[in-house]
């Protein structure tokens, strides 16, 4: 099992409530920052990726908050992949504070497109580079089976 790709963030107050919790949609941009790092130490950032007529808009996100992060806690953002299909792409990640304590869990669905939003099948290049990441989910072969 490989181990998740692990994006540090520190809590601004900017992105708390009056009661001193995370907003909660501001977990989707965390969880987007992490996927783009992840992306980049693959060795290409997600906007070369674009240059190259490839895009990964999320078609489902589903989030499970556990427990409430707050100002100035520094939070571990980790993803891997959880599914490398012909044309979808699902990320998982969990969201950790500075003491071990869960704060979120979840999961992005992708498709692979090009810029004219038209699905395609994603790159082989990148799908090889995001194989060996897989934790424990299954990867369809070319056929689509797993």
């Amino acid at each position: 099992m490989s181990v998740p790709f692990h994006h540090p963030h520190r809590v601004s107050y900017a992105e708390c409530t009056v009661g001193n919790h995370v907003y909660h949609s501001r977990y989707l941009d965390w969880l987007e920052a992490a996927r783009g790092e992840f992306i980049r130490s693959l060795g290409a950032t997600i906007l070369q990726w674009q240059e190259r007529d490839v895009i990964f808009p999320v078609i489902e996100a589903r989030l499970r908050y556990k427990s409430p992060a707050r100002y100035d806690d520094l939070l571990a953002i980790e993803v891997w992949p959880a599914l490398i299909e012909r044309v979808r792409l699902n990320f998982a990640h969990r969201i950790v504070n500075q003491d071990g304590k869960l704060i979120l869990e979840a999961e992005t669905f992708h498709v692979c497109a090009g810029a004219n939003e038209k699905p395609k099948r994603l790159p082989e290049e990148l799908a090889e580079k995001l194989k060996p990441h897989l934790n424990g989910a299954m990867v369809a072969d070319s056929r689509g089976k797993k």
